[in-house]
């Protein structure tokens, strides 16, 4: 190889390892509203779910599992921060699960269920 290849080489190398990262990280939940085995009264429920880096939230879900099995696709309210899915629901008394898929900015689809009961 010629000595000016060499040089573009090591030329090129470097900038890439200059280049600023982009922080890549999937959406872990962190804190949930209602917590994971809460016990809630009976009412309209304000549901918020915390992660931990942006989630995309015209692309993200909130399902709710009534204590019946049945399932109901949560109307998402405005995104009060980055990094928060909100929503809410009038429930009655019984045990539900809330079933959430986060679409991050990485571009991955993470999922996770939080079970509470509502009395």
């Amino acid at each position: 190889m010629s000595a000016k290849r060499v040089s573009v080489g090591i030329l090129v190398a470097c900038a890439i390892l200059l280049l600023p990262r982009v922080a890549l990280a999937h959406a872990l939940l962190m804190s949930s509203t209602p917590a994971a085995n809460a016990t809630v009264h009976a009412g309209n429920i304000a549901i918020e779910l915390r992660y931990n880096s942006r989630v995309d939230g015209q692309r993200s879900t909130i399902t709710l599992v009534a204590p019946d099995g049945h399932t109901q696709a949560l109307t998402l309210d405005g995104q009060r921060t980055a990094t928060t899915l909100n929503a809410h629901a009038a429930l009655v008394a019984g045990k539900y699960k809330l079933r959430w898929q986060a679409l991050s900015t990485d571009g991955h689809i993470t999922r996770g269920e939080i079970p509470f009961t509502v009395q």
